[in-house]
């Protein structure tokens, strides 16, 4: 365990998650459906689909709403069969990025998304050309009203975890792979409902961005990215100075 960090983990810009309503839930309504589809449609028996569950209740989408979607893919009559993509590449200032989805249309999915990356500085690679830069791991996050940073760590210790960091907004918990249901349900037992708790793309170093035109771009680009119906996460290698970020608001 590394203990306690105040390194904020920047995978994205922070508040990319702030985006419209309608558009987060038909992310998350497109992520309930195929869990359900491609699993069992018991959370207690899927772990994908109880992760899209605790996505969901965060985004306070309605009940309905949710067993719908998970009704739909569960009944296999949405109509509808989407793939897992992923697409990886370097943006501006040599930011490493990956970009992962759920797509009906493979071909317009890689077109919007190689579009993207030549329009603002990028570069779209081939499969793992960037991805070996990152470590797959369990990412479970509770919010600073769960726990102090000292009981996190300490029951993050206990239920198996690898890492904890922790700040004013919350509580980043890492974990293997393997370990996500183990130490998931063993944390939630006691601390409650994560904010979510899924397989991620954790970087191994970042990239520093200290010229504001190429953060500027950087940014530009991930909004686009998070902002397409297809990409349900984009994660990057990149760290921006607090005072580039205030210029850029």
């Amino acid at each position: 365990m590394a203990g306690h960090s105040q390194f904020k983990n920047i995978m994205h810009r922070k508040g990319a998650q702030d985006a419209k309503r309608a558009k987060v839930f038909t992310k998350l309504i497109r992520e309930l459906t195929v869990s359900a589809k491609t699993g069992m449609p018991d959370p207690a028996m899927n772990p994908r689909l109880r992760a899209a569950i605790m996505a969901a209740r965060a985004a306070n989408m309605p009940k309905d709403t949710m067993e719908r979607a998970i009704k739909r893919g569960a009944g296999g009559d949405d109509g509808t069969n989407y793939e897992e993509v992923r697409y990886e590449g370097y943006g501006p200032g040599s930011v490493a990025i990956i970009v992962e989805g759920l797509t009906d249309n493979r071909n317009r999915t890689a077109t919007e998304v190689r579009t993207a990356f030549n329009k603002n500085g990028g570069a779209l690679g081939e499969t793992n050309s960037v991805s070996f830069m990152f470590d797959r791991v369990g990412a479970i996050r509770f919010s600073a009203a769960a726990a102090g940073a000292e009981a996190m760590f300490e029951g993050a210790l206990d239920a198996g975890a690898d890492n904890v960091e922790s700040d004013e907004e919350g509580h980043e918990i890492t974990c293997a792979p393997d370990d996500l249901g183990v130490v998931r349900d063993a944390l939630e037992a006691k601390f409650g409902t994560p904010e979510y708790a899924r397989l991620d793309w954790k970087p191994q170093t970042t990239v520093p961005v200290g010229d504001e035109e190429t953060a500027r771009t950087l940014l530009k680009l991930l909004d686009i990215l998070e902002d397409n119906d297809d990409v349900q996460r984009v994660q990057a290698n990149f760290e921006i100075p607090d005072d580039i970020m205030e210029k850029l608001g």
